[in-house]
């Protein structure tokens, strides 16, 4: 397998959230004309443009764009997509909410949690989302984490399932 290369360059502005020398203050690195160099999925360089590699395999100007590190997710039932326009149960207080949704939710089966979980993480990413954490915490009729997993690694956002606090 050969290696992939991929070049941004000429962002206006590319945010690093870290300072010039890491973590190590609050400043914020802004490189004006910035761009990075990735290969195989992986940045190696973020740096003005004219100092990265000038030849990659896909080569994205992107004057007139910011550039910003992805967003993290940190707490999602995606399984609940599926269910989020149940008008009996909106604008529900969340005993009432629960009572509405958790007899929908027992039918729930593999098929329904892979799909929610894509649907979901494909709304997150087009919003700037690039890791996402799910709290599954229903397991009827077969559906497993791995449900939610294999949907992440075809949507190709970084995932974490966690165990929900009603596992």
């Amino acid at each position: 397998m050969s290696d992939q290369t991929l070049l941004l360059k000429n962002a206006d502005v590319l945010c690093t959230m870290a300072g010039p020398d890491g973590c190590e203050n609050n400043a914020k690195e802004e490189i004006k004309n910035g761009g990075l160099f990735a290969r195989n999925g992986i940045i190696e360089t973020v740096a003005e443009s004219n100092s990265l590699p000038q030849t990659a395999d896909t080569i994205i100007d992107m004057k007139g764009h910011v550039v910003i590190p992805g967003m993290v997710n940190t707490h999602h039932h995606l399984f609940q997509n599926l269910t989020r326009a149940v008008p009996a149960a909106q604008n529900s207080e969340l005993f009432g909410w629960l009572k509405t949704l958790y007899p929908i939710w027992s039918n729930i089966g593999p098929e329904h949690v892979y799909w929610s979980t894509a649907l979901g993480l494909a709304e997150l990413a087009l919003s700037g989302c690039t890791t996402s954490s799910d709290h599954l915490y229903i397991y009827p009729n077969g559906a497993k984490l791995d449900d939610s997993l294999s949907a992440a690694a075809d949507i190709g956002v970084r995932f974490h399932g966690t165990r929900g606090s009603m596992s």
